[in-house]
């Protein structure tokens, strides 16, 4: 069987809220429109509107509603202010036009170092055919960015560098655990709607309190990212796994 890609954020975001469990995990996802953005600004100052369908960050956009007041809105390094709700929302939709947006609750991510930061917990089915949590790794983002993407100049670094100050070294295993143990359940719960999915790149936003906040979820994450970790067994076993379910071919000495 061929490895099932599916590219709608909109799509998969639905699979997973249909699971009780991980529905506390999700940030509110709804379909771009003016009445929503403005609806959701009221509610959580800060949200991203996103594309329904791309990669590496691409025309993701963080809106906030000023404190006092104002509206803002950053694509890239370019951020811009309006006085007004209205004049803010039709920069947007020239920028957006008629392609499919969400717009999602934005989480104020943990920072390091004064940079915000991001997990990525690699996800894939083992020679058992079962889901296993094979790899976690933080992206520090590139301090004039508001995306986290390795592609848009984060950093790739151990969370346990990420995590120092905020968990101890004999907590990080358990929450390496839950982080890991997440992960395998949104898979499981995708395939049960898409049978043919072999892997998963699951993006991970992590608040103040420490709570888990699925971003993203990617049917063709970019393996490679974690040859940047200090232990090299980590890529050997993701590139390892792709190899069996077809992804890569296996290299001949």
């Amino acid at each position: 069987m061929a490895i099932q890609r599916v590219r709608s954020k909109w799509s998969k975001t639905n699979i997973l809220l249909k699971s009780a469990d991980l529905t506390e995990h999700i940030p509110e996802t709804k379909r771009w429109s003016r009445s929503t953005l403005q609806a959701m600004l009221d509610q959580y100052k800060m949200v991203y509107v996103k594309p329904d369908s791309g990669t590496f960050g691409t025309g993701v956009i963080r809106v906030e509603k000023r404190t006092g007041e104002g509206y803002s809105f950053q694509m890239g390094t370019k951020k811009r202010t309006f006085s007004s709700f209205e004049s803010m929302a039709d920069r947007l939709q020239r920028s957006i036009r008629t392609r499919s947006y969400l717009i999602q609750r934005g989480i104020n991510l943990l920072k390091h170092a004064s940079r915000r930061f991001d997990i990525r917990v690699m996800v894939q089915k083992n020679s058992r055919d079962q889901w296993e949590s094979t790899g976690i790794i933080g992206r520090l983002g590139h301090p004039a960015k508001i995306v986290t993407n390795y592609h848009s100049g984060a950093t790739p670094m151990s969370i346990e560098r990420l995590m120092t100050g905020k968990l101890t070294s004999s907590q990080m295993p358990s929450y390496n655990a839950r982080l890991k143990k997440l992960g395998e359940s949104i898979a499981k719960q995708l395939q049960s709607h898409y049978p043919g999915l072999k892997e998963l790149g699951i993006d991970v936003a992590i608040d103040g309190s420490l709570k888990p906040w699925i971003l993203e979820v990617n049917t063709l994450p970019d393996p490679f990212i974690f040859r940047k970790l200090k232990d090299k067994s980590v890529f050997r076993k993701i590139h390892r796994y792709c190899v069996q379910y077809g992804r890569f071919k296996k290299k001949h000495s």
